[in-house]
């Protein structure tokens, strides 16, 4: 005990030393006052700040508490230290002053959002984090979930893409099924909700219930989970107005580095092509022609500088097409604005008096689009609105409404080729460097039309609608001083998605003089298609609470009702041959070719009864019980109702009268453990029902008659999938409340997942029906530390913080119909098996390239001794797929002289193994906080320390011309592939259709597994505010400006070889930029700097 006071003692002399150096006086009567800084236990206080007040005078407690300085007979006081309140005491020329500091309980008294209401955090058995508004405080994004993202650990989200208006899923823990949905529950206000549409500046704090006994009062609606986000309020005595403002410049964090030098593209891919066809390619692709004539004239052009684009007389191409000597195209370049202009502005007004209290909010957030389209620009707007109103109608009860308004407006250009929409992949398939964008006359060329072109000069557009009304009426009664509370709440929500597409032919000229379109050449036309969803919403909660003491047995009890239900409409309509190009309305096109509508219904209901026991013995034994009695429609009558319960203990050591340990060194620990079984109703409306599908068939009698087919047999055995969490975690806080370390561990068994049958007969006459046939398992721990101090700095207060999380999980699947544990073919494995890691990455080990044709003779004829016709056949499909010295060496690993898959089994691999995992490990972040003398900064960074990731064979932007020869080819392949000079380099030979790479999952290798884990810095902000001295000339109350910036560097492994690639994107085991579930689908995560300036007008402190 004496080492670890002598410690403290150190640590805080030199914290405080600099600082506390006694300086000169004030005044001319000087006094030498000693005293001792004690708690309110009788313990010294140790580096304490005894301060002459308004100076920068001071000493620091020595290991007793004792202090002495010299200051001025009429000076004051100020003793302060970290966990306690600070006094001020008038000194009045005396010469012993003794002072007693009495604990700050702010920490321990913090309230944590939980389900249904609040508690002390001190209180908490379950596992739950929080964080507030300071979170989100002038930061620039579109959106809450992307300034959530790392802030919470295990709380994990996906982003589909960059796009403003993204919506990603909420994952906490981990794995949770893969059977029915497993995203978290994301309550507003107590109301489920859409993050993606909410205010920003709105928000108050918001809580993660992580743990089966937190979120069991949510009952099926969360069984992995509840994000809890609650919306300001106005505070009592005040009236104030508050504005603010950020404009921000965005540019992508990845963008493809690609060869754009049109004659070094169009000689690889020449190489590409014949290394692996062994002919010559008459075209690139579909849009351009090709000989070895004109690329010996492109050699002798680039080599002159000379280059220039002529109509062909026929001599190296065919007759009359435009021919192209071209310097080079970047269409990704071309594609995107150097920059992306986004300006936001929040304005909100609040008060409250007595009886009534207001909080008025509106925003604007304006994107000006990142596509450089000439004719059809990108943008995103989005309008919110909320009002929040309450009135004590009598002392005992009160009324509230929260009205919350959203729209917004995405519109993109449209783009018509086989990339599905994929601009990344219609470059990737036609945009070649060798062509320019422009003809001579001024005329798109056919490549650009076909990747880039369509969308900055076509007339084509898609929109995307949002709009969202919703409005929660609540009453709260309180009797018996507030031990006693009845609460009621009635939402009503409407919510319309629309997509709208405008389709008009892309005009273009492959022959001088000759105008074609895409519409011509594809039998596409021109279009106007309408999708609207609309959703209504409602649902009713009723509980009641009873809180008392009875000595030091402290009791709390709730029990309620709720009900939610959901309808939901779709309709699409399309219709082609528009009478205009400027019309925009489906009854003003013809139905040439084509014409259709279509709809689609839902409903779904549900209820429950819950309720939450709270028991704690002096605040030191903690006790929670919770359980809920769940009813859904989406289940079988027979299984439609189920009960769900849990428990939780918690034992705050530090609170033991034996516990002698002093609160400087720890000032709180607390021992906890839950379990529970959670139900999943978060399954689609009719996944129990047997559909049937109808269809077209044969002509008969001139007509063509509708027909179905008998649908999949749905199992009597339905039941519920269940999630069953078991939880042990750790709160301790230590000197005075300056470090904090927050630590659990868990099991998370999901059982009855909705999976796949038994294979059953094929005289059966139907697929294997779905049932409750599988399990999992997910374990994983999480850690949350900060430190958080302050001291004196020139005078001034400095305080600062530093914070990390670190998590971890994995899972396990116990239960599978798959009793070969059969693989699937691909690195990526979907075919499920008992003792499966979920993420696993099976491929081939590979050694190294063959560097001879020795070598490769040598494994052909261990392979002929061994009966097989090659060593390597998965890539010798034909003679034209013949090794050559370039090319991977695969290890035999099971020595039977070939290359093999074996039975293609977990326990028969053949030559595969497990070479890597996509799930991410160790997920990160760590940032810190600073203010002083009215500056404030602070940074966050975030990452995953281990993940792997191989490239699929669709990831143009990894294997470029390997994958087809047209493709792109990436800046880093140059020199970068082998060749008999360049015998060590990390690519194979360059050719292109390479089996291992076109069906790049079926032959992955640890060669190229990528090592894909990440640290980014996520956010930075340094802001001043203005000293009210200065702004209260103006009328004004506060002023603050500030810098910040959003993902502004990030670092990879990957990035060895290739920065194209948004590692973050691959969080989740995506494998492509260039997949819909990857970064690169049309807008990539940006990465902004920007400004803002915050004011507060009429602050009115009326206490």
């Amino acid at each position: 005990m004496k080492a670890k006071s002598i410690l403290l003692l150190l640590v805080s002399l030199f914290i405080t030393a600099p600082v506390f150096a006694q300086g000169q006086g004030q005044g001319t009567g000087k006094v030498t006052v000693s005293g001792r800084v004690i708690d309110d236990q009788g313990a010294p206080v140790i580096g304490a700040g005894v301060m002459v007040e308004g100076t920068t005078t001071g000493v620091a407690t020595d290991i007793n508490g004792n202090y002495t300085i010299t200051v001025p007979s009429s000076a004051s006081l100020s003793i302060q230290s970290i966990g306690f309140k600070t006094v001020v005491i008038p000194v009045r020329g005396r010469a012993r002053i003794d002072v007693t500091l009495s604990s700050d309980d702010e920490l321990l008294d913090e309230v944590v959002v939980v389900g249904y209401g609040t508690q002390k955090k001190a209180n908490l058995t379950g596992a739950v984090d929080q964080v507030g508004a300071e979170t989100f405080d002038g930061r620039p994004n579109a959106n809450l979930a992307q300034m959530l993202q790392g802030r919470v650990a295990n709380l994990n989200l996906k982003f589909t893409d960059g796009r403003p208006n993204s919506s990603p899923s909420f994952n906490i823990r981990g794995k949770t099924s893969i059977g029915q949905g497993g995203s978290a529950l994301v309550l507003i206000d107590g109301v489920e909700g859409n993050a993606s549409l909410l205010n920003p500046n709105d928000i108050e704090s918001v809580s993660v219930l992580k743990d089966a006994a937190s979120s069991a009062i949510y009952g099926s609606r969360a069984p992995y989970g509840v994000v809890l986000i609650t919306t300001k309020n106005a505070k009592k005595g005040t009236a104030t107005v508050s504005y603010q403002t950020n404009l921000s410049f965005e540019t992508p964090t990845a963008m493809p580095d690609v060869v754009s030098d049109g004659y070094v593209w169009a000689e690889h891919f020449y190489k590409a092509w014949y290394n692996s066809r062994a002919n010559n390619p008459n075209n690139i692709n579909k849009t351009m022609e090709f000989s070895t004539a004109w690329l010996e004239e492109y050699r002798l052009r680039a080599e002159s500088g000379n280059y220039e684009t002529l109509v062909s007389d026929g001599s190296l191409i065919t007759k009359g097409l435009w021919l192209y000597f071209h310097k080079g195209t970047d269409y990704y370049d071309a594609l995107y604005k150097d920059f992306t202009f986004t300006q936001t502005h929040n304005l909100s007004v609040s008060g409250a008096d007595d009886r009534f209290d207001y909080y008025i909010s509106a925003r604007l957030y304006d994107n000006d689009g990142l596509f450089d389209s000439q004719v059809n620009p990108d943008s995103y707007k989005m309008y919110n609105g909320r009002v929040k109103v309450g009135y004590q109608v009598t002392p005992w009860l009160k009324i509230t409404s929260n009205t919350d308004i959203a729209y917004s407006k995405y519109v993109m250009p449209e783009t018509q080729s086989e990339g599905g929409g994929n601009i990344w992949r219609n470059i990737a398939d036609e945009g070649h460097p060798c062509s320019p964008i422009f003809n001579p006359d001024g005329t798109l060329t056919y490549s650009a039309v076909y990747s880039v072109g369509d969308i900055l000069y076509g007339g084509s557009n898609r929109t995307y609608t949002n709009r969202q009304a919703q409005n929660t009426v609540a009453a709260k009664a309180t009797f018996f001083d507030n031990r006693l509370r009845l609460n009621a709440d009635f939402t009503y929500r409407a919510r319309s998605y629309d997509t709208h597409v405008h389709r008009l032919p892309s005009p273009f000229s492959r022959y001088e003089g000759q105008i074609e379109s895409l519409a011509e050449i594809k039998g596409l036309a021109d279009y106007i298609s309408e999708t609207l969803r609309t959703y209504d919403y409602l649902a009713t909660n009723e509980w009641i609470e009873w809180e008392d003491t009875v000595g030091k047995h402290n009791f709390k009890a709730l029990l309620g009702y709720n009900y939610e239900q959901q309808t939901y409409r779709n309709v699409y309509a399309y219709n082609d041959g528009l009478l205009s190009p400027n019309v925009d309305q489906l009854n003003l096109a013809l139905g040439l070719d084509n014409k259709s509508i279509t709809s689609d219904y839902s409903k779904w209901r549900m209820a429950g009864a819950f309720f939450r026991l709270n028991y704690n013995f002096a605040e030191r034994y903690l006790l929670e019980i919770n359980g809920r009695y769940d009813g859904s429609s989406k289940f079988p009558a027979r299984q439609r109702w189920a009960f769900f319960p849990s428990v939780s203990a918690g034992w705050r050591v530090s609170q033991e009268p034996w516990f002698n340990v002093d609160q400087s060194i720890i000032s709180n620990l607390k021992i906890r453990a839950s379990y529970g079984s959670l139900g999943n109703s978060n399954v689609s409306v009719y996944a129990y029902d047997e559909t049937f599908d109808f269809d077209n068939g044969r002509i008969i009698n001139g007509q063509k008659v509708r027909y179905t087919s008998a649908p999949a047999p749905i199992p009597e055995s339905l039941t519920w999938e269940t999630a069953q969490t078991l939880d042990g975690g750790i709160d301790l806080s230590l000197f005075s409340g300056r470090l904090n370390f927050t630590g659990d561990v868990y099991v998370r068994k999901t059982l009855n997942m909705y999976t796949v049958g038994p294979t059953l007969p094929d005289v059966f006459g139907a697929s294997s029906p779905k049932g409750n046939f599988a399990e999992m398992t997910t374990r994983g721990f999480e850690i949350t530390l900060g430190w958080d101090d302050a001291l004196k700095l020139g005078g001034q207060p400095f305080k600062y913080g530093i914070h990390a999380t670190l998590a971890d999980y994995y899972s396990v699947i116990d239960k599978y119909n798959n009793a070969l544990k059969s693989l699937s073919t691909n690195a990526y494995n979907t075919s499920y098996y008992e003792g499966m890691v979920l993420g696993e990455i099976w491929g081939f080990e590979c050694d190294g390239l063959y560097q001879n044709q020795a070598q490769i003779d040598a494994d052909e004829a261990a392979a002929a001794a061994a009966g097989q016709a090659h060593y390597n056949s998965l890539m010798k499909q034909t003679d034209n797929y013949a090794l050559f010295p370039g090319d991977m060496h695969f290890v035999d690993i099971n020595k039977n002289g070939y290359i093999d898959r074996g039975k293609n089994t977990a326990d028969d691999p053949g030559d595969r193994k497990i070479i890597g995992n996509s799930e991410p490990r160790f997920i990160y972040s760590f940032g810190f906080d600073v203010e002083w003398a009215g500056i404030f900064a602070n940074a966050f960074f975030q990452g995953v320390g281990k993940q792997d990731w191989y490239p699929d064979n669709e990831s143009s932007s990894f294997w470029g011309m390997y994958n087809r020869p047209y493709n792109q080819m990436p800046s880093w392949h140059l020199g970068n592939y082998w060749t008999e000079d360049n015998p060590n380099a990390y690519l194979p030979r360059y050719t292109g259709y390479f089996e291992p790479f076109y069906k790049g999952r079926t032959n992955a290798n640890d060669r190229y597994l990528q090592n894909a884990s990440y640290i980014r810095l996520k956010s930075v902000q340094i802001g001043y505010n203005i000293p009210e001295k200065i702004t209260r000339k103006a009328g004004l109350h506060k002023v603050s400006v500030f810098l910040a910036g959003e993902n502004l560097w990030t670092w990879s492994p990957v990035y060895k070889w290739s920065r194209d690639v948004d590692v973050t994107a691959n969080i989740y085991g995506t494998d492509s930029v260039l997949e819909t579930t990857g970064d690169g689908y049309n807008f990539p995560t940006m990465k902004s700097i920007s400004v803002g300036v915050k004011v507060n007008f009429g602050h009115i402190d009326k206490q």
